[in-house]
């Protein structure tokens, strides 16, 4: 990866094309490093949440189960209002500030939190602040990077993203190891990783406009890009398969359950799949722009499948879960920012942040609906069969919806109202 810190737009000459397929804005770099900051904070307390919830807390099943729906889908409540107001005033960095200073409050939220009431509210409030801030910033990404490019920007972006998800279990590692059961100082050292990201957001990040020089998008303008034709299948695709996409901390329970990871390593489980997600994070997202990025995004559901197979083995050793831990990365590395990339080019400039918070909410709900249910059949039937149910029901829907996004890519406008023409920088 070849990264030149650079957003001026006065760059000229020759080599200028030539270069810019290996550049990366120097603002997704900082972007970036926000998210590392943040990741670390919210990792540091997702790797033990499953465990913390059914075994201190006491959850049940199902609850746990609408608990880690609530985790995953309560952010669809504000993610499209967050990308409308950060298009309408065409300076999201500020909105993102607001969610990310909320998420940061929440965890210190979490150290007088007791029972299931408690633990919803402030989770409630930390997933608000995620949905708040993460169409403005990936809005901010599509505005500073080439249109060429955008795969590997969002790749580069959610490899430094990775990174600090990949540190902060194995920070919560470290303070288990070193004071079992000591969950409240990972949430204070978890609120310090976050509030140093809000600092390198609020000092360092440019308030770049994401449509320079367009007219604001009004609410119908905006709503009639969500709801436009260019939209459609994209997000009926999302929400197929993300009504399939099952919680992380399931597979983990269900993977400690099977091999015997005791509570002290269970964090490490997050740091193997998220280790995995940094090494393909810009390689997938180099190969969306090369070959497809509804391609690539159809073909990590086909990873996520197989991590469903082989967690319902009855055992497979150590190789079996790091091959699970491997394809859990892979399936996020190609679809997280792959989607946001597929999005962004779909609407015009001045809608941008609304059309990824579109299709963000569209995941968020599916899979706060995915997590629920799947928490009911486990239940019911058990973790395995539930697991293999929807093992099954992937298997159907993975072709449908490659049918759903066929020619994506070739169908993009080329021009749209507001959108800047290739090569041309932010």
């Amino acid at each position: 990866m070849y990264v030149t810190v650079r957003d001026r737009p006065d760059d000229a000459g020759p080599s200028r094309t030539r270069i810019a397929v290996h550049r990366v804005s120097g603002t997704v770099v900082l972007l970036g490093t926000v998210s590392l900051l943040t990741d670390v904070s919210s990792e540091m307390v997702a790797s033990v949440l499953p465990l913390y919830l059914t075994a201190v807390v006491g959850l049940s099943p199902v609850a746990y189960g609408f608990l880690d729906g609530m985790y995953q889908g309560v952010s669809a409540l504000v993610r499209i209002a967050g990308g409308y107001v950060g298009d309408r005033g065409q300076r999201p960095k500020w909105v993102a500030v607001t969610g990310y200073g909320a998420s940061a409050l929440s965890r210190l939220a979490m150290l007088p939190a007791a029972g299931f009431a408690a633990m919803t509210a402030v989770v409630t409030a930390d997933r608000l602040g995620k949905g708040l801030r993460t169409a403005p910033r990936d809005a901010l990404i599509a505005a500073a990077s080439q249109p060429d490019v955008l795969g590997r920007a969002f790749g580069v972006h959610r490899a430094l993203d990775t990174l600090g998800a990949a540190i902060g279990p194995l920070v919560a590692f470290a303070l288990l190891a070193a004071v079992p059961g000591s969950y409240d100082s990972i949430f204070v050292v978890s609120f310090a990783f976050a509030i140093a990201g809000v600092a390198v957001l609020v000092l360092l990040v440019p308030d770049l406009p994401t449509a320079a020089g367009a007219a604001r998008a009004t609410l119908r303008e905006a709503l009639a890009e969500v709801a436009g034709r260019h939209l459609r299948r994209p997000l009926l695709a999302a929400a197929l398969l993300g009504l399939l996409t099952i919680g992380d901390g399931f597979l983990y329970l269900l993977l400690q359950d099977r091999d015997d990871v005791t509570a002290r390593y269970f964090p490490l489980l997050y740091v193997g799949t998220n280790v995995a997600y940094l090494a393909l994070a810009v390689p997938l997202g180099l190969l969306a722009d090369r070959v497809g990025r509804g391609r690539v995004l159809v073909a990590g559901h086909l990873a996520l499948l197989g991590g469903y197979l082989l967690a319902a083995l009855p055992s497979s050793g150590v190789g079996g879960t790091l091959a699970v831990l491997l394809l859990l990365g892979t399936f996020y590395a190609a679809t997280d920012g792959v989607l946001a990339a597929l999005v962004s080019r779909l609407v015009a400039a001045k809608a941008r942040g609304s059309g990824i918070a579109a299709a963000q909410t569209t995941v968020a709900l599916a899979r706060f609906a995915a997590s629920v249910l799947f928490g009911l059949l486990w239940s019911v039937q058990g973790p395995r069969p539930a697991l293999l149910l929807f093992a099954a029901l992937l298997a159907v829907a993975v072709p449908v919806a490659a049918w759903l996004l066929r020619g994506i890519d070739d169908s993009t406008p080329a021009t749209l109202p507001g959108a800047r023409p290739s090569g041309v920088p932010a």
